[in-house]
């Protein structure tokens, strides 16, 4: 599959996501999926792979059927069966998450070297694509091995997010910093740490993004903010002024036993990000804490449930305290306070 001619502007984010993310080598053999809406940053990380003098095999999702996809194309994941490094960069489209999943489900089986890009765009490639992942990855390290032995989280924001988190020490604290090896698949922009929380109980206000189809479909939140009450880590009322989106959300988050418990929470460790762009992809990487309601990447993380939705919600200007300890302040790291001054 050829996805076009490269655009200059997007070359560098795309040489950073190849040869610093994903460490491609000469003669691995790569599997770039990508779908219409992406087709400009998939012949930019295409003619990366071919700087590497890697092995490429490009495949367009239209070429396999309508979209919404109901299912992954067997031609996607015979690819993956095969591939040294694979790659997804598309736009999500509502009720494809199922289709995501398997794709993941491959790469996780097989420990392949993954990028995730579900939602990038050229601006993201300008942006998020173009940070130091060398200094992400050392202020991931700081925060999960802080993490790992912490007793509670507590954030607040001016626009009414309050709430405090416990955890297991039983599940895992995952790094997603974008320097990929085989054992963690990662997002493309990164810069996450997360886990499985035990508890969370309070509000959290989603005046940022919400994911899945939400992103798209809404776009930023800021205007209209999803207000959500969580007990027990447990979604339990909705409030918003835009009525048709409380209820979508609702809906969305009791698809199933476990669509309303809080599968994720995670930081932001993105230090090349200076704003919100109301994408996603980019946006959860932002410095600060959010949640996700659903699936928990148990595989990842360790939880003992699944679900089969995954939505996650962004808030702004986070302030954040680790056992007492503020680390973040207005959505800007206290790198002192991590060793990292």
């Amino acid at each position: 599959m050829n996805f076009g001619f490269p655009r200059s502007e997007l070359i560098p984010g795309a040489r950073n996501a190849v040869e610093t993310c994903l460490g491609v080598q000469r003669g691995e053999h790569v599997a770039l999926v990508a779908d219409e809406a992406s087709r400009a940053v998939a012949a930019s990380i295409a003619a990366a792979v071919e700087e590497q003098q890697a092995r490429l095999t490009g495949l367009l999702l239209e070429d396999f059927g309508p979209r919404p996809m109901a299912a992954a194309p067997s031609t996607v994941l015979s690819a993956l069966e095969t591939a040294d490094v694979g790659v997804l960069c598309m736009r999500p489209q509502p009720g494809e998450l199922g289709a995501r999943m398997a794709i993941v489900k491959v790469v996780e089986r097989r420990q392949i070297r993954y990028a995730h890009m579900v939602g990038v765009t050229p601006e993201i490639m300008q942006q998020g694509m173009r940070a130091d992942y060398h200094l992400v990855d050392r202020l991931s390290d700081k925060l999960r091995e802080r993490m790992l032995r912490a007793e509670t989280l507590t954030v607040k924001t001016e626009a009414g997010t309050e709430f405090a988190a416990h955890f297991d020490r039983g599940l895992d604290w995952v790094k997603t910093s974008g320097l990929i090896s085989p054992r963690y698949w990662s997002n493309l922009p990164a810069g996450e740490v997360f886990t499985t929380p035990a508890s969370v109980e309070g509000t959290f206000v989603c005046d940022a993004t919400a994911g899945d189809h939400f992103n798209g479909k809404y776009g930023d939140l800021q205007s209209t903010p999803l207000t959500l009450t969580i007990k027990a880590a447990r979604l339990v009322d909705v409030e918003c002024a835009r009525k048709d989106l409380q209820q979508e959300f609702w809906d969305y988050c009791h698809t199933d036993e476990n669509s309303d418990r809080v599968g994720e929470l995670a930081f932001g460790t993105n230090l090349g990000l200076s704003e919100m762009i109301g994408v996603l992809l980019q946006d959860e990487k932002f410095p600060g804490v959010h949640l996700a309601f659903g699936d928990p990447y148990s595989n990842q993380t360790h939880a003992d449930w699944k679900s089969t939705t995954h939505v996650d919600v962004l808030t702004r200007k986070c302030d954040v305290w680790i056992d007492g300890d503020q680390v973040l302040e207005k959505g800007r790291y206290q790198l002192d306070h991590l060793g990292l001054a």
